[in-house]
């Protein structure tokens, strides 16, 4: 499978990524969720008590070509939400690093959850 804009969204697969890999089971993960449209799974370099990366199944870059698909951008919010109660007391920080200079080291978009306690403001 390619990365073309014309391929459904659910299709698009880069076999060189980590979080492809991750998807197609790869790679080992500690996942907490997943459904048709996107994967959650544990942070290894955990930032917070909870820290859950939320990974749509398709690749997209960043944030920004996340935003081009309204509906998978909402659902991979919903589902820091379930995921930020269900493991946490349902308050928590949803970051999109985009670009190397934000601190993308994964260029697949995913969405880090921090839960767990209180997050002072001003830490990630």
């Amino acid at each position: 499978m390619g990365n073309s804009a014309t391929e459904p969204v659910t299709q698009r697969h880069a076999p060189d990524c980590v979080f492809c890999r991750i998807i197609a089971g790869e790679i080992p993960s500690e996942r907490v969720h997943e459904d048709e449209k996107v994967i959650a799974f544990k942070d290894l370099s955990p930032q917070a008590r909870v820290h859950v990366l939320v990974v749509p199944r398709a690749h997209l870059r960043d944030v920004t070509e996340l935003a081009q698909e309204p509906a998978l951008l909402a659902h991979t919010a919903k589902t820091a939400q379930k995921v930020a109660a269900e493991l946490g007391d349902g308050d928590f920080r949803l970051i999109f690093n985009t670009g190397a200079g934000a601190g993308q080291t994964v260029f697949h978009v995913h969405a880090h959850v921090l839960a767990g306690g209180k997050l002072a403001e001003g830490e990630l």
